[in-house]
C-alpha cells in the first residue's frame, strides 16, 4: 500500500499530540478519529483536519478506510479495543502501559499472531533519536559489559479525584503511566529480571503515588528505577558498564541528549532531536512495518511489552495493587 491510513481512538490529551507529528510522517495519513462522545470526536477532527469523526469505537473499527488504530484510551480500556481492532482487521498501536493486566497483554498478543495482524505498544522512547545513538553505543560495546541501571521520572500534577491518574477504576497511579518508562528502559537494556522488589506509598485515593523499584538479574546485575506522582523528578537515566556509563540527559523518556563517559577519554556528547514532538519516529516504525507486512516491530517486540508487563503487575502486587480490565468500553 501506498499511504497507511489511520484511526484514533480516544481523542484526549496526548492523542492531540499524537495528531499534530503525523505531519512529519512519510506514507501515513490520520483518516478518522473515534470517541464514545460525538460531540468530542467531531471536536477533535474539527480541529486536526480529520476527514471522519466517529462517535463510538465501533464505528471507528467498522471504518474500511482504516487500516491502522491508535489506541489512546485509559489502560484498562486498551485490552477490549484491541482485540476488537484486531478481529476487525486493523494493525494497533496501543498507548504505553499497553494494557492493564499481564493477562489482558497476553491476549492481545496471542490475538495479533494468531491473526498475523501488526501490534505495538507505544513506547516511544526506544525511538527517538537519541535513544538509538544510545543503542548504538551499548551493541558496540561502548562501555563494556553492563552493570547497572539507573532511571527515575516524577511528576508532581495538581490532585484531582476525578483525574485517571488518581483513579483506582481507570489504572491510575505511578506505575502504568511513569513506571512503564523506568522498567521498559531497564528491559531494554538488561532484558528480563529473575526478581522484582518494590517499596512504595499509596495515595489518598489507593492508588499508588511513590514507587521504587530493584530489578535483579541472574548474573547479579541490577536496575535501580524510582517513579512518583507526589515529586518533579528530573527523569534522569544513567546506565554503568565495566568500561564507562551512559548519561541520558532529562528528561530521558523523550531526550535529545545522550553522552558517552569513558575514563580517560572526553565525553562523547550526542544532540539528536525528535522531528516534532517525539511521537512521529513511533509511528513511521508503525506505518513502515504496516507497510512492509510485518507483524511485529523489532525495535519493540510483543515479547518486550509482555515482560514489561509482569514486571509492572509484580509491583503493583507487592504494593497492594490490583488492576483490572475495562470490558465494556464498546
Amino acid at each position: 500500500m501506498d499511504v497507511v491510513r489511520w484511526g484514533l481512538a480516544g481523542p484526549g490529551r496526548i492523542a492531540n499530540t499524537v495528531a499534530k507529528d503525523f505531519r512529519h510522517v512519510h506514507g501515513a495519513e490520520l483518516v478518522a478519529v473515534g470517541s464514545r462522545s460525538a460531540e468530542r470526536a467531531a471536536d477533535f477532527a474539527r480541529r486536526h483536519g480529520i476527514a471522519r469523526a466517529h462517535g463510538s469505537y465501533s464505528a471507528l473499527l467498522a471504518d474500511d478506510e482504516v487500516d491502522v488504530v491508535y489506541i489512546a484510551t485509559p489502560h484498562p480500556q486498551h485490552h477490549a479495543l484491541a482485540l476488537a481492532a484486531i478481529e476487525a482487521g486493523k494493525a494497533v498501536l496501543i498507548e504505553k502501559a499497553f494494557t492493564a493486566t499481564v493477562q489482558g497483554a497476553e491476549d492481545v498478543a496471542a490475538a495479533a499472531r494468531a491473526r498475523g495482524v501488526f501490534a505495538m505498544e507505544a513506547m516511544w522512547t526506544r525511538f527517538q533519536p537519541a535513544m538509538r545513538r544510545v543503542r548504538a553505543w551499548l551493541d558496540e560495546g561502548a562501555i563494556g559489559a553492563v552493570v547497572t541501571v539507573q532511571a527515575d521520572l516524577g511528576v508532581l500534577p495538581e490532585f484531582d479525584p476525578h483525574d485517571r491518574l488518581f483513579a483506582p477504576e481507570l489504572g491510575g497511579g505511578a506505575l502504568l503511566d511513569l513506571g512503564v518508562y523506568v522498567v521498559s528502559l531497564a528491559q531494554w537494556v538488561l532484558g528480563n529480571p529473575e526478581r522484582t522488589v518494590a517499596t512504595g506509598r499509596r495515595g489518598r485515593l489507593g492508588v499508588e503515588e511513590d514507587v521504587t523499584l530493584l530489578l535483579q538479574y541472574p548474573s547479579g546485575v541490577a536496575a535501580l528505577l524510582t517513579t512518583s506522582l507526589d515529586s518533579p523528578m528530573p527523569g534522569s537515566a544513567r546506565i554503568f558498564g565495566r568500561t564507562g556509563w551512559i548519561d541520558v540527559l532529562p528528561r530521558f523518556h523523550h531526550p535529545t541528549e545522550a553522552v558517552l563517559n569513558r575514563p580517560g577519554e572526553s565525553p562523547e556528547h550526542v544532540v539528536a532531536p525528535a522531528d516534532g514532538a517525539g511521537y512521529s519516529h513511533e509511528l513511521a516504525e508503525v506505518t513502515e512495518c504496516v507497510r512492509a507486512g510485518r507483524v511485529e516491530s523489532s525495535v519493540m517486540p510483543l515479547d518486550d511489552t509482555l515482560a514489561v508487563q509482569r514486571i509492572l503487575e509484580d509491583a503493583g502486587r507487592q504494593l497492594g495493587i490490583e488492576w483490572r480490565e475495562d470490558p465494556d468500553v464498546l
